[in-house]
């Protein structure tokens, strides 16, 4: 991993080589400059401040982040917005999902452009490795309140926990030293939720590749979490009563497959797109 790391940041040097060379000579001569007259000392550092602009500007390849969330909306509004009034009209007056989805983070896999979901059929919550908690009142209380909001006020009829390949977050967990030591503040201790599942994987398939381990993982601690929805009384009174259904899925956008599995865990076939 460390060299890999190296070999990326001198990829990443040599690409900017130039432009890091015309700051370096820009500011060495402002340098010099300033040691001669010190009465230009303001002068150079409006200087100094346009050149980093000129390049930051220039490292970016253009991109205008406030010009990408315009034309964004744009795009909605004309195209999706305008183009289906009756919807939108609807949802003015409230929501009634059907879904609640526990997703990843991951800029890779979100679970309306994955499964088409269209606005007000899910109520989605996102996090690092899609994990959910088990169920306490003061500890991780915003994932409680969302399924507490979901479950008894909007009434949905699923739940589904989506894990997915090449997931960062399973990697954390997988890569924690067995002494339990973290190097993040937030992160590492997030991901412990699914400790257990971490425990089976190791357990069951010791004789795997570190990244065969880190897939299967990727699949048990969706269990992990499905299981500790049943930690949340109100979910588990509405299971009970066949009011609620929670299944478990897993998103492998390496090969375009998508995995569903019922509260006893079997995996139905593969999806494959």
């Amino acid at each position: 991993m460390a060299g890999t790391f190296r070999k990326c940041m001198m990829l990443c040097c040599t690409a900017k080589k130039e432009e890091d060379m015309a700051y370096e000579d820009a500011i060495a001569g402002l340098s010099k400059l300033l040691s001669v007259k010190a009465d230009l000392e303001g002068v150079a550092a409006a200087r100094i401040n346009q050149i980093t602009a000129e390049l930051e500007r220039a490292g970016s390849d253009g991109f205008d982040p406030v010009e990408k969330l315009k034309s964004g909306f744009v795009h909605f509004k004309t195209e999706k917005f305008e183009k289906d009034v009756d919807l939108y009209g609807q949802l003015a007056k409230g929501q009634s999902p059907k879904f609640m989805v526990f997703a990843c983070s991951d800029s890779r896999v979100c679970p309306s452009h994955i499964l088409n979901f269209q606005p007000g059929e899910a109520f989605v919550v996102r996090n690092i490795a899609n994990m959910v908690p088990p169920f306490d009142t003061t500890k991780y209380s915003g994932v409680g309140a969302a399924i507490e909001y979901a479950v008894l006020h909007l009434k949905v009829e699923n739940i589904v926990v989506i894990g997915h390949s090449c997931c960062g977050g399973i990697k954390g967990l997988m890569s924690i030293p067995d002494d339990g030591t973290t190097a993040s503040d937030f992160i590492e201790n997030w991901v412990k939720i699914c400790a257990p599942a971490k425990t089976k994987v190791k357990s069951a398939c010791g004789d795997l590749s570190f990244a065969e381990q880190c897939t299967s993982l990727e699949k048990e601690a969706v269990n992990v979490s499905l299981a500790n929805l049943l930690t949340y009384p109100f979910v588990r009174e509405a299971v009970v009563n066949n009011k609620l259904a929670l299944k478990g899925g897993y998103y492998d956008f390496v090969n375009g497959g998508f995995q569903l599995w019922d509260l006893d865990f079997n995996i139905t076939t593969n999806m494959i797109v």
